[in-house]
């Protein structure tokens, strides 16, 4: 007999644990203590005759102690679960038991619901999705083999230019991705959704993975993941509340004329869909109201935690917020809110964007501000909270504020990763431009929101733009903040007045802030030299493209002086 326990782990209570047993044609098997399980007293031993005494069942209950209950379920090459005796997923363990039993379900709903195709997605540099469409009758296919991508997504810029040397002798420079070779896509079970606005459509977030079974150290939600996991490591929960600004359009020209269409191609033409200039203004947000509901009724839909919905202050503006959650569900969800608004809305002949501040008149710049505290593991505690007469936070988040204070300027890369995005640094703007904190202050970079015994005490966090990769950016302020918390950093005084300060500038420029991301040490050293190597060279290429171009600016200025 052998027996495979991939990752399985005891549960809560009164949740069925899986776990797997694969027969290898012995007429007997037996499930034993082993060094997994021995520690735990629930376990006991169970001998079956043979898997053909159970064909009738998925799985058998072997266990009941104190109300754990625990199920071996058993698999064949040739029965319903291949994953664990050949696959891509069962061959190098990439599931744990949570998301086996995920995958049960996902596999019940599409049947179910009749669901005709399935979308599995990944997040990319940019914080983008992209994947592939599957058939229902193609899931088990690849929902346990794993979807293969080519790995040159991974090497490109905004305008999906490639911008690693993948067809030289040398290579692409990224060790395992040379000649486009594939990657793996491998679902997570656990982030299934039923996509409203599709016909019968399934969705469902992916990690990747080289073809070897490998990590890609490149993937932004594995980054984020792993500063999550440091964070855990020290004893902390990182908790984020979003808090993004966007513009929804009506869309006008969607710009797919044959002379339209480029790399990137002429954008598409719209009007504005409210006046704005009247900040939270009831009757502007019922001229956005029918928009607006579109974009509640999807985020409801998908489970998203919405929580509330504005109107702002520029003309076609608007915000959402979601309720405080864990940073990497925070960014799974911000994924697929930005990628759910946009298409709904172009469905519904709007056109939502999330670019800063877009080239049109009389806009007003966007950004995401990322609220923030940690919650004690052991606990549950919020270790922000301040004491009474003391100071605005805890110890503990004046250490994480100073952490985000230190690399500010350097994490701006990561926070605020598009050329657009700096132009919203601009002073008496509600927006920062410095690096500082202040109590309760919208001009500040870090707005610390907080007071004694209140569970809502936290760090806002307003230099984020709404463009920025999600994982990215909340990557970013747990290995920031945390670097203050372990070196015991304090932060200066409060400030009352940010746009008079003296305080150091946030970059004015992406070219400021690249180089600013190249020089810091901690950054390299918390995301690997090659990840921070691989994402420089992307925002260079980038950058280069831009300075490349000859502007309206430069066209205006000098097409009829000189």
């Amino acid at each position: 007999m052998k027996l495979d326990c991939v990752r399985a782990q005891t549960g809560a209570r009164h949740e069925t644990v899986f776990c797997t047993v694969v027969i290898d044609a012995q007429p007997a098997i037996e499930f034993a203590q082993n060094d997994k399980f021995a520690r735990r007293d629930w376990c006991k031993v169970a001998t079956f005759k043979s898997k053909a005494d159970h064909d009738d069942a998925d799985s058998i209950q072997i266990g009941d102690l104190a109300s754990y209950h625990f199920t071996a379920r058993f698999v064949t090459a040739a029965g319903m679960d291949p994953s664990f005796s050949g696959s891509f997923v069962g061959r190098h363990g990439l599931w744990d038991s949570e998301a086996l039993a995920a995958a049960e379900q996902v596999r019940t709903v599409v049947r179910e619901q009749g669901l005709e195709s399935i979308r599995f997605v990944f997040a990319d540099q940019h914080g983008i999705l992209r994947g592939k469409t599957v058939t229902a009758a193609a899931l088990d296919e690849f929902l346990f083999g794993g979807c293969g991508m080519s790995a040159t997504l991974l090497m490109k810029d905004t305008s999906c230019r490639t911008v690693f040397p993948v067809w030289s002798e040398a290579g692409a420079g990224l060790p395992g991705f040379n000649g486009a070779c594939d990657m793996m896509m491998v679902a997570d079970p656990t982030t299934f959704r039923i996509l409203p606005w599709a016909r019968n459509t399934g969705w469902l977030l992916c990690d990747i993975y080289f073809a070897d079974g490998g990590v890609i150290p490149y993937s932004p939600r594995q980054i984020a993941r792993q500063a999550a996991q440091a964070m855990a490591a020290a004893g902390y929960d990182h908790i984020a509340g979003l808090e993004i600004e966007f513009h929804v359009f009506r869309l006008v020209d969607p710009a797919t004329g044959l002379a339209d269409i480029g790399q990137p191609g002429n954008p598409p033409g719209v009007s504005h869909s409210s006046r704005g200039y009247q900040y939270l203004a009831e009757e502007q947000y019922d001229r956005l109201e029918p928009v607006m509901s579109v974009i509640h009724d999807a985020c409801i839909a998908l489970g998203l935690p919405l929580r509330t919905m504005e109107a702002e202050f520029g003309p076609s503006q608007v915000e959402l917020t979601f309720d405080p959650q864990p940073a990497l569900q925070l960014a799974d969800n911000t994924v697929l809110l930005r990628s759910a608004i946009r298409q709904v809305c172009r469905r519904h002949g709007y056109h939502a964007t999330f670019m800063t501040l877009p080239a049109l008149p009389n806009v007003a710049s966007s950004g995401w501000h990322l609220h923030q505290s940690l919650r004690a593991r052991d606990s549950g505690t919020n270790l922000f909270v301040p004491q009474a007469g003391g100071e605005p936070l805890s110890p503990i988040g004046g250490a994480f504020a100073a952490g985000l204070l230190e690399h500010a300027v350097a994490a701006c890369l990561l926070t605020t990763p598009t050329i657009n995005g700096y132009k919203r640094y601009r002073p008496f703007s509600l927006a920062p431009d410095r690096v500082l904190w202040g109590r309760d202050n919208r001009a500040a970079m870090l707005r610390v929101i907080s007071s004694p015994g209140s569970a809502a005490s936290r760090i806002e966090n307003r230099v984020g733009e709404p463009a920025a990769n999600p994982y990215l950016y909340v990557a970013s302020q747990m290995l920031c903040g945390l670097d203050g918390i372990k070196r015991g950093l304090s932060p200066p005084p409060p400030c009352e007045a940010p746009y008079a300060s003296d305080a150091m500038r946030l970059p004015a420029s992406m070219a400021a802030a690249l180089g600013a991301f190249e020089a810091s040490e901690f950054l390299r050293d918390a995301l690997g030299p090659e990840v921070a190597a691989w994402f420089a060279a992307i925002k260079r290429a980038e950058l280069e493209r831009f300075l490349g171009e000859v502007t309206d600016w430069e066209q205006r200025e000098y097409f009829d002086l000189f």
